[in-house]
């Protein structure tokens, strides 16, 4: 049986994500990091309220065996520029830090399609850069996902976000496959998968691969 560890575990695909692992039969114990606690139960489920701000010294007395990030925001949301890059670099990194001190043998992170460290948009060379250092973390393995628009049910409203979803089921027959936009329960679903199949190295998952 495995232990999981969830960061960003009230987000769209982290939702869907953490419903699958607690229902899986291959995880005995799902920890979560939140900033508030979220309105479920679970027996398997044991919630963490942190500082994301102090995740690297956070003093955790539990191991565990899969690391799963799916944090991720918007410069909307964030406020700034500074600010998503905390959030989608350095929490991400610093979670996938304090897994690998506690036992993490495989960390499965959500990117983003276009991911590039040195993409001129800033979104892409953000996203590419936490995929860089992540890979000098040096995980046994390391799995990178890139999926292209979520779809899925969203607590949160983004109108742009949501016109390009209907734009992209209308046109669905004539998108390439890796540019296709994607339900959430089918990353999540990938994610548990390529968890419970131990390869080691870096493995990074476009959106045509998740389908």
């Amino acid at each position: 049986m495995r232990t999981a560890l969830v960061v960003g575990a009230s987000g769209l695909v982290g939702s869907a994500l953490v419903r699958m692992l607690l229902k899986s039969i291959h995880y005995n114990q799902v920890h979560i990091l939140v900033r508030k606690e979220l309105h479920r139960t679970n027996k398997k489920l044991v919630q963490h309220v942190v500082d994301f701000d102090q995740l690297a010294t956070l003093p955790f007395d539990f191991k565990v065996d899969d690391a799963f990030c799916t944090l991720g925001t918007t410069i909307a949301k964030a406020g700034s520029q500074d600010a998503f890059t905390r959030v989608d670099h350095d929490y991400v990194i610093a979670f996938a830090e304090k897994a690998l001190s506690i036992g993490a043998k495989g960390c499965y992170v959500v990117s983003s399609m276009g991911a590039n460290p040195k993409s001129r948009i800033f979104y892409s060379r953000v996203k590419g850069q936490m995929e860089e250092k992540l890979k000098t973390l040096n995980f046994p393995g390391l799995a990178i996902f890139r999926p292209s628009l979520l779809l899925g049910p969203r607590t949160e409203k983004r109108a742009g976000e949501k016109f390009s979803g209907y734009m992209m089921k209308a046109l669905d027959f004539m998108i390439p496959s890796k540019y296709k936009a994607i339900h959430v329960d089918k990353v999540a679903k990938k994610m548990v998968e390529v968890a419970l199949k131990d390869e080691k190295g870096v493995h990074i998952l476009e959106s045509d691969k998740l389908q």
